[in-house]
């Protein structure tokens, strides 16, 4: 379980999940030299005050401004209008990208928690079950200190953000999650019944170029890695992006079979990738995007 507990943070976001334009028109803003303390902010962003926070909050979590709204490397590569990835977000492996830096930054707590450790003990879960996990942490940290009403808002944006409501054919349809079209959250019954799963499964619609950007980016990998730790580990392929050890496998197959430089060996059962000398995990990304 994670030693560095008392950092958690579950507010920020005013409740406003981050919606699909909201990273671009953020990256845009934050190019122009502007500020998201000026006054000025709300008539640029064409937003409402508390979203003007809610917008800056969102783009250090999935790692795009840094703290000091700085624009990261990862945010240039992504949003550039001239050299950037994939600026609209038309490339699922670009949502996979996202989720993957959410996760990671652990600026928002919640998602590294319920990725990496809760999902792992609660094949089903609801709001209800995250909050006496928390309790539980709390129990044996008592200087973790979290407020039950902020912690369940939070459920609700992170729901909101992965939940993927194709029988909704609501008008404000451009308010669903950044994140829902990749569908790692499943909601199981309606109402009070509702409850939600993370199966761990193939993802075959997850890129093998994500997963090698995953593990390259990893400063926890050496240049051999274990398929256990790469199933397991906190922050691993497995544990992020929900893959089975098939899933896992078959991305280890794709992947070794478009590097020269990556091999997959089992040795007395112990199988390992190996990295004979370990790319910038950006060049793999160069290469799927064709820049």
């Amino acid at each position: 379980m994670n030693t560095d507990i008392i950092k958690y943070t579950f507010s920020g976001h005013d409740s406003f999940q981050c919606r699909q334009l909201w990273l671009k028109k953020g990256y845009d803003f934050i190019q122009k030299k502007e500020s998201f303390n000026d006054e000025e902010a709300v008539v640029k962003l064409g937003v409402g005050k508390n979203m003007v926070s809610a917008i800056r909050y969102w783009m250090k979590a999935f790692n795009i401004i840094d703290n000091k709204d700085q624009v990261t490397e990862f945010g240039t590569r992504l949003f550039d209008e001239e050299n950037g990835y994939d600026p609209y977000l038309e490339d699922e492996a670009s949502l996979w990208l996202l989720h993957y830096q959410l996760v990671k930054t652990e600026l928002a707590s919640i998602y590294n928690i319920i990725f990496n450790e809760f999902r792992k003990e609660k094949i089903l879960f609801t709001k209800e079950t995250f909050l006496n996990y928390l309790k539980r942490i709390q129990e044996a940290n008592p200087e973790l200190i979290f407020n039950e009403n902020t912690v369940a808002k939070d459920f609700n944006v992170f729901v909101n953000m992965y939940k993927n409501d194709s029988q909704n054919n609501d008008v404000e349809d451009s308010f669903s999650g950044i994140l829902s079209e990749i569908g790692l959250l499943k909601a199981i019954g309606k109402g009070k019944d509702e409850q939600f799963q993370i199966e761990n499964n193939e993802r075959d619609n997850l890129p093998e170029a994500v997963v090698l950007f995953s593990i390259l980016d990893n400063p926890n990998y050496g240049n051999s890695i274990s398929l256990n730790s790469l199933e397991f580990d906190h922050n691993s392929p497995g544990s992020i992006f929900g893959l089975n050890r098939l899933g896992l496998t078959n991305k280890i197959t794709d992947i070794i079979s478009q590097n020269k430089s990556i091999t997959f060996t089992d040795h007395a059962g112990i199988k390992e990738l190996q990295f004979k000398n370990k790319a910038n995990p950006y060049s793999i990304l160069d290469k799927y995007y064709g820049k």
